[in-house]
């Protein structure tokens, strides 16, 4: 299994907002920075995470991001289930575009749902909670992304 890069960033937004105070705003240019990853990029991470009710978005001059729920209700599973387009892992999970002529007969696309579905089982038995942890870790790591901005 490959995540996109879409999830991925969507789970690194919120692993840094995680390390936050509840109440502190955090934006997209720090995030960015930070992870050296493009601007416009988490702009429409954090537009979709909004409107997932996950995080929220605080407009204005001293505006910014943050968590809009507890990190221990931030269930993983859902959150890449709701990040990633599809889960077509090979083209027979794709119906419509299916075109591989061994599908009806091929027993390897239920062997691959079978790793599929226990994959995301297992993201099902974490939170953001969970992967935050090691908070102060984490801290030094966004510490030192932020000085090598600099």
């Amino acid at each position: 299994m490959r995540l996109t890069l879409y999830t991925d960033y969507s789970l690194r937004v919120l692993v840094f907002l995680a390390t936050k105070p509840k109440e502190e705003l955090s934006n997209i240019k720090e995030i960015a920075e930070i992870y050296n990853i493009s601007k416009n990029h988490l702009m429409k991470v954090t537009y979709e995470l909004g409107k997932m009710d996950i995080i929220e978005t605080v407009r204005g001059r001293n505006g910014g991001i943050r968590l809009a729920i507890s990190p221990d209700e931030i269930n993983i599973g859902e959150v890449v289930r709701q990040t990633e387009e599809d889960f077509h892992i090979v083209e027979c999970f794709d119906e419509e575009r299916n075109q591989c002529i061994i599908s009806p007969a091929c027993g390897l696309k239920h062997v691959l749902n079978k790793a599929l579905q226990a994959y995301l089982a297992v993201l099902d038995e974490y939170t953001l909670a969970d992967l935050v942890k090691n908070q102060s870790a984490l801290l030094s790591y966004f510490s030192i992304g932020a000085k090598d901005q600099n």
